[in-house]
Formats: C-alpha cells, sequence, structure tokens
C-alpha cells in the first residue's frame, strides 16, 4: 500500500486553527518518511484544545504560517493520492478550511476514514477512538494528541487491516474529497 496518513491539532474551534501537521508517508507497505510541523494560527487558543494537546501558544510564536508549511506539503496532495486520517471529516475539513482562509487553492486527493474501517472491521470494540483501536490492536500510541504519533498510528491501523483482511474490502472506504 502506499499512502499518506495525516494528523492536525488545531488552536481553537476554528477548524482554520491548525497548530500542527503531521505526516507519515507508506511507500510498499513500510513507514518511509515522516513530517512534523508547529503552525502559527491566526486565531487564539482556546484552552480546552490546549488541555488536550499541550500546544500553547508561546509554542508557536516562531512557527512558520499554514501558508509556509503548505508550500512543503502541497505535493502529496494529489488527485491520484491517498490521504488517510482517524476521524478524516475533521482533519480533512481543517484542510479545506485552512486553505480556504488564506485564499489557496482546493485540494483533491482520494481519503480514507481509519474510524469508518474500524468500525467495520472490529465492531466488537468498545469504540473507535485513536487509542482504543490502538489499544485493541496493539499498535504503540505513545503521545495521544501528538499529531505525528497519531499519524503514525492511524498508518498503522490501515496496514493492520490491509494485512488482515486485504486490500479490496478497503477500496470501499476511499473518497474523493469535495
Amino acid at each position: 500500500m502506499n499512502f499518506v496518513a495525516m494528523d492536525f491539532e488545531t488552536a481553537s474551534g476554528k477548524r482554520y486553527s491548525a497548530c500542527s501537521l503531521a505526516l507519515t508517508i507508506v511507500r510498499n507497505d513500510q513507514v518511509v518518511d515522516e513530517f512534523y510541523s508547529l503552525i502559527k494560527p491566526d486565531t487564539d487558543f482556546f484552552w480546552r484544545n490546549v488541555q488536550i494537546h499541550g500546544i500553547h501558544e508561546r509554542d508557536v510564536a516562531n512557527a512558520p504560517t499554514f501558508p509556509e508549511v503548505w508550500q512543503h506539503v502541497a505535493p502529496f496532495f494529489q488527485r491520484d493520492r491517498l490521504v488517510i486520517a482517524h476521524n478524516a471529516p475533521f482533519d480533512n475539513g481543517v484542510l479545506r478550511s485552512s486553505l480556504e482562509h488564506y485564499n489557496l487553492p482546493p485540494a483533491r486527493y482520494l481519503t480514507l476514514d481509519t474510524v469508518k474501517t474500524s468500525r467495520k472491521f472490529f465492531p466488537e470494540f468498545p469504540n473507535h477512538k485513536l487509542d482504543t483501536v490502538c489499544d485493541e490492536l496493539d499498535i504503540d500510541l505513545h503521545h495521544h494528541h501528538n499529531a505525528l504519533d497519531d499519524s503514525l498510528a492511524c498508518a498503522n491501523i490501515l496496514l493492520y487491516e490491509a494485512q488482515h483482511f486485504g486490500t479490496q474490502p478497503l477500496k470501499s472506504f476511499v473518497s474523493v474529497t469535495a
């Protein structure tokens, strides 16, 4: 399998308030590269978001803005490339809103949500939160809500599913971003 797993953390409830982004790149069923960056959002931080991910305003004071980060990662978001996330509607929404907020062209790519695949393949799990799925599948998740750890865990979930169920059943979960 070849894909990119993405995870955003946000500074507030505003979808364009990305304060960190991670990508885990998988080629031929192997993690071959990772990308992580803090991002200086165009919004204030909300205490509840900080409580979840631990990123403070002072942490991103000298971080690049979203458009600066986008310059480096945009090539991963192409029509024929699969970009996955655990709870993909959230991460795809952060990307879409950030691009809109900064007047950047929309990204069109293939997407898959590992929450949906885990619900299908593991209906017996107590829930399908990232940490629960990782615990149930014995996948390492060192720092939940650290974007890099979360994107790596998401990649490992899809790799596990492909190994145990094959790639054919996963194809029905792939869609094109709108």
